[in-house]
């Protein structure tokens, strides 16, 4: 057990090379493990020296039945001096020829994690000392299984949680967005998790929670449950009809489960953000020169619980300049620290300013050098100024659907640079029909890319639609209308065509009358 070469072998090989020495001081023919799948509650044979096949036959033995069954169920040592229908649950055992059966449960400070039983071919009466020798190589045996298999299922949850945590933050022209997470020392990966996703309206939807639990149980769930949140929320309505749909999936496929989420929806057209919380911390607003306030979101029953009550949205307007700052319990919960003081000492960090740079201050400042003991997940959002919008870039394959992605974004980036209304319909008719042009023309049965490049030019908005392609005349003889339309809708409209491809540049004022 204590071998240096056994350092890092998984749990199946462990268990072979325990299991040889046990197998030898007890002169039996085969020595079986089976360890206990939570979930079904059933013993599945993991390692059998002796009798291999049962391990690639998958057997899986019921609590309480059969003898495994019942050495597990009782928790007591059992021996059987002679084998047959009426003491063993299959018939592998005979199968293999084993006539006497001696078993111990594996027991984790009272708990059942599996069991051992050593089996001879020949009649044979097991002693108190054999009974006494195959207890301890159990107790030695949970040791070494427990410590690897904890170590196994950290690192699992691990990369399970974070290959479900975003790799990269959407882009939204106006937004400026952050996140950083930090897993838990001790105890196990946690639940923590945040996301952040566009949705078809155009909206932007956030969301962070926490699932009670440590370890794999718990991430797996975390990520069913953000699984299961993204299509609730692609079905469309308010963040608190969103959180009713996970509701009705938690309490009945999974009742056990439970969590707090909070979920917020920028619109981007009129700067407002709609929440609804299911008793998860309050998020925090920070305005330029102001000191930061939580949001008053009513904290609805976490997910998952019976609640009875109808959940709550709340919508706010964010101005410019504003920030609003999302964070799990991790962040603000220490030994130290008591959770009034940890949100006192927060809203009076937490400012409207780059978003990433509040992030990291945030973790140096409340997690500093040491692992925290809980997982921590914080996420800001800040709505630019005007000014700070930078220059918009977009390519997109030359398909069809391709169009409604180009005028959502336009959509957003025009509002965030601050266009008048009738300015930004005019530019989506005449960026709409330059892309539509490039689409249908440009190129043949091939593949290609249609390039979309915004950026003001005070008081100008200059759009520039690219393609790589060779355009074709049009389909029908009353083509053109697109180039009319590009026209009447731009204050200056070039069209390049050339070898290499074709570029449309349309210039329009920030503010400006409708199409003629």
């Amino acid at each position: 057990m204590t071998d240096a070469a056994l350092a890092h072998v998984d749990v199946e090989t462990l268990l072979t090379e325990l299991l040889d020495p046990v197998r030898e001081l007890l002169g039996v023919d085969a020595a079986t493990v089976l360890l206990l799948d939570v979930p079904s509650q059933d013993l599945v044979v993991t390692v059998a020296l002796g009798m291999e096949a049962t391990v690639r036959q998958g057997v899986r033995v019921p609590m309480g039945k059969g003898f495994a069954g019942r050495v597990a169920a009782e928790k007591q040592p059992m021996i059987i001096e002679r084998v047959d229908e009426t003491n063993v649950l299959y018939t592998v055992l005979a199968d293999h020829g084993i006539c006497s059966l001696l078993g111990v449960p594996l027991l984790s400070s009272g708990t059942v994690i599996g069991v051992l039983h050593v089996g001879t071919r020949c009649p044979h009466r097991f002693s108190e000392d054999d009974v006494k020798l195959l207890q301890l190589a159990a107790e030695r045996i949970v040791v070494a299984t427990q410590s690897r298999r904890t170590e196994v299922e950290r690192a699992a949850a691990l990369v399970f949680q974070r290959s479900l945590l975003p790799a990269r933050l959407p882009v939204v022209p106006g937004l400026e967005l952050a996140a950083h997470y930090v897993p838990a020392s001790s105890g196990g990966v946690g639940g923590d998790w945040y996301d952040v996703f566009t949705l078809p309206s155009g909206w932007l939807c956030v969301v962070i929670g926490d699932v009670v639990g440590r370890g794999l149980v718990a991430a797996d769930i975390m990520g069913r449950l953000r699984n299961a949140l993204r299509a609730y929320a692609l079905l469309g309505g308010d963040p608190a009809e969103v959180l009713e749909r996970l509701d009705q999936q938690v309490l009945h496929f999974e009742p056990e489960t439970m969590a707090t989420v909070l979920i917020a929806m920028f619109e981007p057209s009129f700067g407002r953000l709609h929440f609804s919380s299911a008793g998860h911390p309050p998020p925090l607003l920070a305005l330029p020169g102001q000191t930061a306030v939580f949001l008053d979101v009513p904290s609805d029953h976490p997910v998952g619980v019976h609640g009875g009550l109808r959940r709550r949205a709340t919508t706010m307007t964010l101005p410019p300049g504003g920030l609003v700052c999302f964070y799990t319990d991790g962040l603000v919960e220490s030994r130290d620290t008591s959770l009034e003081g940890g949100l006192d000492e927060l809203s009076r960090s937490v400012v409207a300013g780059p978003v990433d740079g509040l992030c990291r201050k945030l973790i140096a400042q409340f997690v500093g050098a040491e692992v925290p003991g809980d997982d921590v997940a914080v996420l800001a959002i800040r709505r630019q100024d005007s000014g700070e919008v930078g220059p918009l870039d977009l390519v997109l394959p030359a398909l069809p659907w391709s169009l409604r992605d180009i005028r959502l974004a336009v959509r957003r980036w025009l509002s965030a640079v601050g266009a008048s209304p009738r300015a930004i319909a005019d530019l989506l008719v005449a960026i709409g029909e330059a892309c539509a042009n490039a689409i249908e023309h440009a190129y043949g049965p091939g593949s290609g890319n249609v390039m979309v490049h915004l950026e003001l030019q005070l008081p100008d908005v200059l759009a520039t639609i690219r393609d790589t392609g060779h355009w074709r005349p049009p389909r029908q003889e009353d083509g053109g209308r697109g180039t009319l339309f590009m026209r009447d809708c731009s204050d200056q409209l070039r069209i390049d065509h050339g070898p290499t491809g074709t570029n449309v540049v349309i210039r329009h004022r920030l503010s400006q009358a409708a199409c003629r």
